[in-house]
C-alpha cells in the first residue's frame, strides 16, 4: 500500500496543497480514487491529511479543494488578530509574570488564541466522509498525531478499516477513534503560540498540543499501519539549510562573519523550525539506512523478517521546498495584521534572520498562493518521478 506523510509547519503547509494539487492531476488519477490508502498528518499536515482522507474516492476534486481552503485563508480565520484580544493576552502575559509568584498564575497559556481555527475546520473539513471512505474501500486508515500535555507521549489518532494495527511504546500511543475536528485542531495547536486543546478519549480527556513536537519519526505510523511506500511532503529547502550550513564551516579566520545577537523571534523561529523540519530529513536518513542493511543481507522486496518488530524494505519519496520559504513570506510581511506585526516587530521579526517565526503564522492568502504556486511548480518538475514511484511496476501499489 502507498502512504502519505504530511508533516507540520504551521502556514507553510500550503506548500504541501500545492504539491497534491499538481499530483491530482495525474492523468491516471483524474478518475480514479486516491493513490494513498494510508494517510497520516501532524499539525497543518493533520488539516492536509484529513481533506484528503475524507475525499479519497474523488482524489483530483479533493486536492482541488484542499487548494482552494489555503487559498482563501485569512489571519483572522486561525487566531484572533483584533487589538483587543491581543492586548487582553498581552496584558496576561505581564500579569503572570510579574505577579505570578504571589496571585497564582497559569491562567494564560499562549501568545495568540486560535480559537478561530476550529470554526474554520469545522466548515471546510467534511470529516463525516472518511468513514464512507473507508467503507467504499478507497481509504484503509487515516492517522493524526497530537502531543499530550499530561503524558508528553506522541499520539496516533487512528481512523480505518477493522483490525488496523495499534501500537503502545514508551513515547509513543496509537488509538482507534472516530476523527473529530478537535482531534485536528489539537494536532495544530504549535507550543506556546497556541493554546492546549482539549480531547475526550477512551482512556480519559486530556490536553494534547501540536502534533510535531514529539513526532519525531514521522515516517512510523504510516510504516506500522502496513505501507509499502511512503511519500513524503517537507516544507524545508535543503539548498537554503545547505548554504548556511557552508557559511558556520568557513575555515578562513579572517573571512568568517560574525553572528549579531539573535533577536527573540530568530530564536523562537529555530526552536519551530527543529520541530517542523528536522524530523522528516533525520527520519529519512534513517529509513534508508534500514533499507540498505536489509539490500545488503538480500532480503528482498516485500519480505518480512520475523524478530521482535518484523522489518520490511519500505521505499520512500521526499520532496521539498525548491524556495526558502521563510524568505518568501518576508516579501508579504505587511500583510500580517498591522497590530500583530507590531508585536512581532517588537520581538525582533522585522530583521531578515527572523523571518522564519513570520513563516509559520502569516496565515494569508497573498502568502498561501504563493507556497501553494511553489509545491505546484516543484511536483510539476518532478512528476515523472512522482508518477513512477506511486505506481511503479506493481499495479496494484493501491
Amino acid at each position: 500500500m502507498n502512504g502519505l506523510v504530511l508533516t507540520a509547519g504551521g502556514a507553510r503547509g500550503a506548500y504541501q496543497a500545492g504539491v497534491l494539487k499538481r499530483v491530482g492531476e495525474i492523468r491516471k488519477l483524474r478518475d480514479s480514487p486516491s493513490p494513498f490508502a494510508i494517510v497520516t498528518g501532524a499539525s497543518a499536515g493533520a488539516i492536509n491529511g484529513a481533506a484528503i482522507a475524507a475525499g479519497s474516492d474523488q482524489f483530483y476534486s479533493a486536492t482541488r479543494q484542499l487548494a482552494d481552503i489555503w487559498a482563501k485563508l485569512r489571519v483572522q480565520n486561525v487566531f484572533k488578530a483584533d487589538p483587543l484580544s491581543l492586548g487582553w493576552r498581552s496584558a496576561g502575559w505581564l500579569r503572570e509574570l510579574s505577579l505570578g509568584g504571589l496571585m497564582g498564575g497559569g491562567s494564560t497559556q499562549s501568545l495568540l488564541d486560535f480559537t478561530p481555527l476550529r470554526a474554520f475546520l469545522s466548515e471546510n473539513l467534511s470529516l463525516e466522509r472518511i468513514s464512507k471512505c473507508i467503507q467504499n474501500g478507497s481509504l484503509y486508515s487515516l492517522a493524526i498525531s497530537a502531543t499530550s500535555y499530561y503524558s508528553g507521549k506522541s499520539y496516533a489518532f487512528i481512523q480505518g478499516q477493522p483490525g488496523h494495527p495499534l501500537w503502545e511504546k514508551s513515547r509513543r500511543v496509537a488509538l482507534s477513534v472516530t476523527l473529530n475536528v478537535d482531534h485536528i485542531w489539537a494536532s495544530c495547536a504549535i507550543p506556546i503560540i497556541f493554546q492546549p486543546v482539549l480531547v475526550e478519549t477512551k482512556i480519559g480527556n486530556y490536553y494534547f498540543g501540536d502534533g510535531g513536537l514529539r513526532q519525531i519519526t514521522p515516517f512510523s505510523p504510516a510504516i506500522r499501519l502496513g505501507a509499502d511506500r511512503v511519500f513524503a511532503i517537507g516544507i524545508r529547502s535543503q539548498k537554503s539549510a545547505e548554504a548556511r550550513s557552508k557559511l558556520e564551516l568557513i575555515e578562513d579566520v579572517e573571512n568568517k562573519p560574525t553572528m549579531k545577537r539573535p533577536p527573540l523571534a530568530q530564536v523562537l523561529g529555530v526552536a519551530l523550525n527543529s520541530i517542523f523540519l528536522d524530523h522528516l530529513d533525520a527520519d529519512l536518513d534513517h529509513l534508508n539506512r534500514m533499507n540498505d542493511l536489509l539490500i545488503t543481507y538480500q532480503f528482498k522486496e516485500n519480505q518480512t523478517i520475523q524478530m521482535k518488530e518484523p522489518m520490511r524494505i519500505v521505499k520512500p519519496f521526499a520532496i521539498n521546498p525548491s524556495a526558502d520559504l521563510a524568505s518568501l513570506a518576508e516579501q508579504f510581511s505587511n500583510k500580517m495584521p498591522a497590530f500583530v506585526r507590531y508585536l512581532l516587530e517588537g520581538l525582533g521579526n522585522s530583521k531578515a534572520q527572523s523571518a522564519d517565526l513570520l513563516s509559520y503564522l502569516l496565515f494569508d492568502s497573498s502568502y498561501t498562493q504563493a507556497l501553494i504556486e511553489t509545491g505546484y511548480q516543484d511536483a510539476h518538475e518532478h512528476i515523472s518521478e512522482i508518477e513512477e514511484f506511486i505506481f511503479g511496476s506493481d499495479s496494484n501499489a493501491r
